[in-house]
């Protein structure tokens, strides 16, 4: 073999090894780069923006990570939102006093009072017990005993034939495009007659919840100082916080709609 094909082969050996050595060091920084992560969450959103039952504090951390959120807004809750439960009925000596809405009760009108529903909601009340119903018109706060869903007026107590029983169970429809679980609610936790009771309670809850305060309420049998706790946005999380404060704390707690109206006379 003469000295110059020695030579050409030489070159074509290292010209293959280095072409080799190149492609197993191809930079990875061809390779497409890894998805984006989720942007940061802006204070006070929170990972279920739009659907009721989100409590506005605390505020999420800002830092954190926020869920993939749903870019379909959450819709009212549909024509026919139903509940059931046991109803009573009120007359006398309520008729012709203020209700909680700020118009005055009359026991002859098809109306009746509801702890969370919106004023001015239509709901269909059905006496399970014989089938028979009527429209009532929510105008007022009630009933305040833990197994009552709803305290209707003697004329609507009068057409499911509820007066002489005192209290039936029944089903509520609501009726209309209305999302009753969407607004403010607070929890009661106790009534007195005594305000200096109310005001100790009050202090002594002050050092772990806020806000706290009372509401007087001038029965037709004395006045009575509601003390409540909170100001939640949507009635689930405001349910969950009244378990909590029975578990904790040991009370019998009612969620009620936090009302825009002056507290005093209020049912």
């Amino acid at each position: 073999m003469t000295a110059s094909r020695l030579t050409l082969r030489a070159v074509l050996v290292l010209a293959s090894l280095c072409s080799i050595g190149c492609a197993a060091r191809r930079p990875v920084a061809n390779q497409p780069p890894p998805a984006p992560t989720q942007p940061a969450a802006a204070p006070g959103e929170t990972s279920e923006k739009g659907k009721p039952g989100t409590a506005v504090s605390p505020a999420p951390n800002p830092n954190a990570t926020a869920a993939k959120h749903d870019k379909t807004p959450a819709a009212p809750a549909p024509v026919g939102y139903t509940e059931e439960g046991n109803a009573s009925w009120y007359g006398n000596p309520f008729h012709g006093r203020r209700a909680s809405n700020g118009e005055t009760y009359d026991m002859h009108k098809l109306t009746a009072a509801h702890r969370t529903l919106p004023f001015e909601t239509m709901v269909r009340v059905t006496n399970l017990s014989n089938n028979k119903s009527t429209v009532v018109r929510i105008t007022d706060r009630g009933p305040f005993v833990e197994n009552r869903v709803i305290d209707l007026s003697m004329a609507a107590a009068r057409e499911i034939e509820s007066i002489g029983p005192g209290v039936v169970r029944v089903r509520l429809e609501v009726l209309g495009n209305v999302d009753p679980t969407v607004g403010f609610f607070t929890v009661q936790v106790g009534a007195f007659r005594d305000r200096g009771n109310a005001e100790r309670l009050c202090d002594r809850l002050n050092a772990s919840y806020t806000p706290v305060f009372i509401q007087q309420y001038d029965a037709p049998d004395g006045t009575f100082y509601r003390v409540r706790v909170g100001k939640i946005s949507g009635e689930s999380a405001a349910q969950d916080f009244a378990e909590q404060l029975r578990a904790k704390e040991g009370f019998t707690p009612m969620v009620l709609r936090l009302d825009e109206l002056p507290p005093s006379g209020g049912n």
